[in-house]
C-alpha cells in the first residue's frame, strides 16, 4: 500500500501558468484559425481537441507507466484508456452500419484493461489500433455530413452520436488527469 510519502510531487512543464499541462503557445491543441464555423465544425473540434489531450496524458511514459494501475483494485490505467477507446470507436462504427457488427478487438469483457500490460508491442499495437479506429469511425460518419440523419439499426441521430463521443473522451481525459498525476505527478489542463 503506498504511502502519501511514496506520491509523486506534483508537476507542470508550463512556466507561463503553472497550473497547465503545457503553456498556450506550446499547446497543440491550439490553433491560430479562429473558432470553427458551424455546429458539426465546432463537434468535429471539441472530439479533436479531446483525443490530442488524451494523448498529451501518456506522452514521455514508458510501458510499466502507462499499464500502472493506480487505484487498486480498479483495472484502469493510461493503456487500458486507449485500448477502451479502441473498442469504442469501434462500437460507434457498429452504431453507423447496420449490417453485422464488427467483433472485439481485444477479446471478451475489460479485455482492453486487463489486457494493458507493460510490453512495448502492447503499447505499440494500442496506439496503431487507436489511429487506425479513429479514422475508420471518423470516415464513416464523413459519409453522413447531416446532424439531423438516424443512423444503423438503432436509428441514432449523427448529432447525438458525435456529442456521445466526445462526452466518452472527455470523461476519460479526466480519468487520465488522475491516472497520469498518480504515475508521475504531472498535473495541468
Amino acid at each position: 500500500m503506498r504511502r502519501m510519502s511514496d506520491q509523486p510531487t506534483r508537476w507542470t512543464q508550463a512556466t507561463t501558468y503553472p497550473d497547465m499541462w503545457a503553456d498556450p503557445a506550446d499547446d497543440p491543441r491550439h490553433s491560430d484559425e479562429g473558432s470553427p464555423e458551424g455546429e458539426l465544425a465546432t463537434l468535429l473540434d471539441f472530439l479533436a481537441g479531446y483525443r490530442k489531450t488524451l494523448l498529451m496524458k501518456c506522452e514521455g511514459l514508458d510501458p510499466e507507466q502507462l499499464a500502472r494501475r493506480s487505484v487498486p483494485p480498479s483495472t484502469m490505467s493510461l493503456l487500458g484508456l486507449l485500448r477502451h477507446l479502441v473498442e469504442v470507436e469501434r462500437d460507434w462504427h457498429n452504431w453507423i452500419d447496420a449490417s453485422d457488427p464488427l467483433p472485439k478487438l481485444y477479446g471478451a469483457r475489460d479485455a482492453d484493461f486487463l489486457g494493458a500490460v507493460a510490453e512495448q508491442d502492447v503499447v505499440d499495437a494500442a496506439y496503431a489500433d487507436l489511429a487506425r479506429e479513429q479514422a475508420a469511425t471518423d470516415a464513416a460518419l464523413a459519409e453522413h455530413p447531416d446532424l439531423g440523419e438516424r443512423l444503423g439499426k438503432d436509428e441514432i441521430s449523427v448529432r447525438e452520436l458525435m456529442v456521445h463521443r466526445i462526452e466518452e473522451y472527455a470523461r476519460h481525459c479526466g480519468h487520465a488527469d488522475l491516472l497520469r498525476e498518480c504515475v508521475d505527478g504531472r498535473v495541468g489542463q
